[in-house]
């Protein structure tokens, strides 16, 4: 006789079902579909047009140079931060773990104006600055570093519960055959956590590519110069350009897909190589 793994009856379970796809379809496909209805309501040829525009084509590069910057940032920060965290006992380490979750409890408006009172013209940097010729905000450094404070959680918080339930028996063991730190770390470390890092970088670049409020407050939304994506789309929608606002919200709409697409192929390869290893 089949085990039943739960006691709700059939129309529970498809009232519970239905709710949640309708919730889905609420929520996530028709503000979709509306996005991509909107773009193309004046036909193809006129969303070609907005996104040829050269203010959208400055807005896409930005986007794609801040993305370019801060991901390999966060990579580099994330693995070191696991790797401290989950390798080796020192003090202060619950302290970097409060720290790595700051992003995620601070907003992000909140995160840029912090930016603006340090390396702001009033602001505590900004004299200095000034008299040396350097200039973060409203310029491409603040962006960067607007956007890597808000997305360097996302790639250490995917490595460390993965590098925790590792644990350390495969380092110990390389190290103890005389395989340096690196060594170590490039051949035994770095193989078993490639998914969680990959995916961890899939969330780090959406997020990069999509920020808007503490990009908003650093950028002083100078066209061709300062707006990414995002902010282009509120300067459109502002001005009634109905099409072109909805031809870039596209193009992040799209984004969006691609991230789950390729979300759901590590899923999946994950799995296949699970299966692989149980059948061996």
């Amino acid at each position: 006789m089949a085990r039943v793994s739960t006691t709700e009856t059939r129309w529970v379970r498809t009232l519970l079902t239905g709710a949640a796809l309708a919730f889905l379809a609420l929520f996530l496909l028709l503000p979709l579909l509306a996005v991509l209805t909107q773009a193309l309501s004046k036909g193809i040829d006129r969303y070609l047009v907005a996104l040829s525009d050269p203010m959208t084509v400055s807005a896409i590069q930005l986007t794609l140079i801040v993305a370019a910057i801060a991901v390999p940032l966060n990579i580099v920060f994330g693995l070191c931060a696991s790797w401290a965290i989950t390798k080796f006992d020192f003090p202060g380490k619950s302290l970097l773990i409060t720290l790595i979750d700051i992003p995620f409890s601070v907003s992000p408006v909140i995160s840029g104006l912090v930016y603006v009172l340090l390396f702001g013209l009033q602001g505590l940097l900004g004299e200095w600055m000034v008299e040396h010729g350097l200039r973060i905000v409203f310029a491409v450094p603040g962006i960067v570093l607007a956007t890597v404070f808000v997305t360097f959680p996302f790639v250490a918080r995917e490595l460390i519960p993965l590098m925790e339930e590792q644990g350390r028996d495969e380092e110990e063991a390389a190290l103890t055959l005389g395989a340096s730190g690196f060594r170590t770390f490039l051949l035994v470390t770095l193989p078993n956590v490639r998914w969680g890092l990959l995916y961890g970088v899939l969330l780090c670049n959406a997020r990069a590519m999509g920020e808007f409020g503490a990009v908003s407050v650093v950028s002083g939304h100078i066209r061709g110069l300062t707006n990414t994506m995002p902010l282009h789309v509120e300067i459109l929608y502002n001005e009634y350009d109905i099409v072109g606002a909805f031809a870039v919200a596209s193009l992040l709409a799209v984004l969006a897909l691609v991230t789950l697409a390729a979300k759901s192929a590590l899923e999946w390869l994950h799995r296949d190589e699970l299966a692989a290893t149980h059948r061996v």
